[in-house]
């Protein structure tokens, strides 16, 4: 098989011209680039920023007794609000949640099903949008959000509600 292969370069190897090596004067001026000292004063390094504290699955889970876990398991639990983020961007569906747990929350709901979308398997090669994205950011909003203490738990929705592509947000009865 190598005999009906052609060569790009049709010259014999040892004639080939071979790139010259790195010029070690080059290399080190460019690190001494690098690693140049400020001149001046240098600023005193930023306070650290306050991050917001993401509840451990152990710590929500204690809220909810096996009842609502059987529910949700078994597909019984009704949703008393729904929210659809699906197919909208992350700055819309943003909105669209904070708005919407507003509203479930001066209604008196417990149980908000928030629709997300599933992600794909694979990455999509026929679009340059990234897919589940919502789905990734969600958490990371409700920790941070106003509403994060009226959060008793965070749990996957059953198949009929939308499985992989929704989520159940328990809210904390109000008294």
């Amino acid at each position: 098989m190598a005999r009906t292969v052609t060569p790009l370069d049709p010259r014999p190897p040892e004639h080939r011209v071979q790139p010259a090596p790195p010029d070690e004067g080059r290399i080190q001026a460019a690190k001494k680039q690098l690693f140049k000292k400020p001149k001046g004063r240098v600023p005193p390094p930023l306070p650290p920023r306050a991050v917001p504290v993401v509840p451990k699955a152990s710590e929500t889970r204690q809220h909810l007794d096996g009842s609502w876990e059987k529910r949700i398991a078994k597909g019984t639990l009704v949703p008393d609000f729904s929210l659809d983020l699906h197919g909208a961007n992350l700055e819309a569906a943003y909105s669209r949640l904070m708005h919407g747990l507003g509203q479930a929350r001066a209604m008196g709901a417990r149980v908000v099903l928030v629709v997300t979308g599933k992600p794909r398997p694979v990455d999509a090669m026929d679009r340059s949008e990234r897919r589940g994205a919502i789905r990734a950011k969600i958490s990371d909003w409700l920790a941070a959000s106003e509403f994060s203490s009226d959060i008793v738990a965070i749990r996957g929705a059953h198949r009929r509600h939308g499985g992989a592509g929704a989520i159940y947000v328990v809210l904390r009865r109000r008294r």
